[in-house]
């Protein structure tokens, strides 16, 4: 038994190491629900969002993305009562969170090369809208973040004036284009009749 306690305390050894470097590398990754945006806007106000129903997609070549536009319960059920085409604001905790991607040719079988489909490809960047009149109510009560996405490091960051599009870096950046839909109560995707 003598013998074998230098093996065995050798072995708890390297078991140790090694847990406690999958801890550290457990640690070192990013949670992105503890990001927030000067002025309110945080991930965590949106946790869960790619579980929300598809609102629909929007494809801007301008920039090259495809978005998927996901909404809340609540904004989901005011699209369904006819907001904002009812002439009515959509409601108090309304949210949209928009997951861009670049576009991305498929070619692989069974899909043809000369009509390649076009799918979604590196995640980018997701945006996020929330109604609170109380804390944003200088921008029509909404509330706006981007957080772009670096998949060389597997992280996101709030996006910056350095971000495509250039976005100020607080819960206003895009209430200035949204301006464009005020007659919408700001949100531009309708919801599509299904």
């Amino acid at each position: 038994m003598k013998r074998n306690l230098p093996w065995l305390m050798v072995i708890i050894a390297l078991a140790l190491a090694v847990l406690g470097g999958r801890a550290t590398s457990a640690q070192d990754k990013q949670d992105k629900y503890t990001l927030k945006v000067p002025g309110g806007l945080a991930f965590s106000d949106f946790k869960g969002y790619e579980d929300w129903q598809a609102v629909g997609p929007s494809q801007t070549d301008a920039a090259n993305v495809i978005r998927l536009i996901l909404a809340n319960p609540v904004m989901i059920d005011a699209y369904r009562q006819g907001v904002p085409g009812n002439g009515k604001p959509f409601p108090e905790g309304s949210k949209i969170a928009k997951i861009e991607w670049k576009p991305k040719k498929l070619t692989d079988p069974p899909f043809s090369a000369s009509t390649p489909d076009t799918v979604p490809g590196d995640l980018t960047q997701v945006e996020l809208i929330e109604k609170d009149s109380k804390r944003f109510s200088d921008t029509h009560g909404w509330g706006y973040g981007m957080f772009d996405y670096d998949p060389s490091s597997n992280t996101f960051t709030p996006a910056t004036l350095a971000s495509k599009p250039p976005v100020g870096h607080d819960a206003k950046c895009g209430a200035a284009c949204h301006t464009l839909a005020a007659s919408k109560d700001y949100i531009f995707t309708a919801y599509p009749k299904r």
